[in-house]
């Protein structure tokens, strides 16, 4: 169903699983396609390819590229030189003719001025985000002006992101250990800030690439959004050109190709070196000069979509997992185990390792939230609803009452001890490990973590046993040395943690 996933080794998945969307097909043909981003801000205009620091300069003209025109699926073609040639030297048209009070005003509605969906989160009233959805299809967790329809864990996107929590949100704190924990976590977490930097960013380039490919959309995806990230978390982006299967080492490549030849040209006052990895699924990786964040760019991989909002519910329907996601991934960060490039875990594998193992707990912190909410996560729903179903499920009251502290220290003797890398595979989905299956996907691999959608490995990067071996011993040893010292920093450095935020 999705780009390079066989289906060799692949668990079984219900028919229903394997149909075939019809995203673009099924939109209303009265939405313009700017309409239809992942997360509108509405802002004061801002001159953002032109103001580098706090200073706007005039643009100066470059060439024009002069780039083969192409079709992408339900995309018209489209003469990429022309399309380049349409917004030089020029205002953009959503700046043309639009009084300044319409450009500040808010966008309103009967159904959501005021609403609070998570009474349990404060809203900012600034910088109002939405994800749009098609006019003819009503919010299914607002009904009534100003009430909530249900009282959910994951915060909505209609107003801000990442609110800071108040108090009551955060897991109590009482030993040494669960404290830095804590402490390690609320120095180093994304704030609300961070994430408006790479919004805005998203969506000047989603402005852009709309005019090489009118239909496509540009989402924000992985831990800028999924609860997972911290101040220095680079962003990842992904560009649906058509919600349908696509070839990633041809069509998507040369999508990409196109994508880096904008920043690189018309771009590039803003956009520092773009450059096109030709991987599994190829991105394009650049700096943005405005925010100071590093960005990768994919085309087509909707399941980073999914698996953002299926993280995101995970983050916020229980108060002990971010703080526990984010020092794991500082200690695998600092230990260097967590760089996939050097065949070692990615951070998304190390996520998916810390909310299995709170499913598998004698007395489980986690659920499966696709077994208990399938509706809400079903690979074939339309991407402009994905984030909408996990708003509606509750917070989930465990019986579990361990520590911040205790928690960390079985997280590693979980891995050192007690799970068998050998024949079991870590899933999430099942929230508990399971038997490898005898496909090429998992033969012969050392570790084995099963992505949630299209059970692919996350892990297959490992695939030297040196490397795997040095994961080993670092689990070993972190949960030697916290069960004797109880604390943090025979670890993990916490001052430089914290400085490298």
């Amino acid at each position: 169903m999705f780009p390079n996933s066989s289906n060799l080794g692949r668990p079984p998945f219900p028919p229903k699983y394997q149909q075939q969307s019809t995203f673009f097909t099924k939109l209303p043909v009265n939405i313009p396609p700017n309409l239809l981003s992942h997360q509108q801000v509405i802002v004061p205009p801002f001159h953002f390819r032109t103001a580098v620091g706090n200073i706007e300069t005039t643009p100066a003209v470059t060439p024009v590229v002069t780039l083969q025109p192409m079709t992408y699926g339900s995309v018209s073609p489209v003469s990429t030189s022309d399309a380049l040639t349409s917004f030089q030297g020029r205002k953009r048209q959503s700046q043309q003719s639009v009084p300044d009070d319409a450009k500040r005003q808010r966008i309103h509605s009967h159904d959501s001025d005021t609403t609070v969906v998570n009474q349990a989160v404060p809203l900012a009233e600034e910088r109002r985000r939405s994800f749009p959805a098609p006019i003819s299809i009503p919010s299914p967790v607002l009904h009534a002006h100003g009430s909530p329809a249900l009282i959910g864990c994951v915060p909505p996107l209609q107003d801000t992101l990442f609110p800071d929590p108040t108090e009551n949100r955060l897991p109590v704190a009482t030993d040494e250990l669960s404290q830095q924990v804590l402490q390690l976590f609320q120095a180093c977490r994304q704030q609300a800030s961070d994430l408006d930097r790479k919004e805005l960013c998203r969506t000047e380039l989603q402005r852009e690439i709309q005019l090489i490919f009118p239909q496509s959309r540009l989402f924000l995806v992985g831990s800028s959004l999924n609860g997972f990230g911290t101040r220095t978390s680079d962003g990842d982006l992904c560009l649906v050109v058509k919600e349908e299967p696509m070839n990633q080492k041809t069509e998507a490549r040369r999508i990409l190709s196109l994508v880096q030849k904008l920043f690189s040209t018309k771009l590039s006052s803003y956009i520092e070196r773009p450059q096109l990895i030709r991987a599994k699924v190829p991105i394009v990786k650049f700096r943005d000069k405005v925010s100071n964040v590093d960005f990768d760019l994919n085309v087509n991989n909707v399941i980073g979509i999914r698996n953002t909002f299926l993280l995101r519910t995970y983050a916020f329907m229980e108060n002990r997992v971010r703080p526990l996601v984010l020092v794991v991934k500082k200690w695998a960060s600092f230990r260097e185990i967590n760089d996939a490039s050097r065949g070692t875990l990615n951070s998304y594998s190390l996520v998916l390792m810390v909310l299995h193992y709170l499913q598998t707990l004698p007395e489980p912190i986690l659920p499966s939230l696709q077994k208990n909410y399938p509706e809400c996560f079903d690979p074939t729903m339309q991407l402009h609803l994905v984030h909408q179903a996990p708003r509606t499920i509750p917070p989930y009251i465990s019986k579990n009452g361990s520590s911040l502290g205790d928690l960390l220290i079985g997280f590693f003797k979980y891995y050192a001890t007690e799970f068998d890398w050998s024949h079991q595979m870590i899933s999430v989905r099942e929230a508990k490990a399971i038997a490898r299956p005898d496909g090429i996907e998992w033969r012969n691999k050392f570790i084995c973590v099963e992505e949630p959608f299209d059970g692919t490995n996350t892990a297959r990067a490992v695939h030297e046993k040196q490397k795997f071996d040095m994961i080993r011993v670092e689990f070993a040893q972190a949960w030697r040395l916290l069960q004797d010292k109880k604390d943090l920093k025979c670890i993990l450095p916490l001052k430089a943690a914290k400085q490298k935020r």
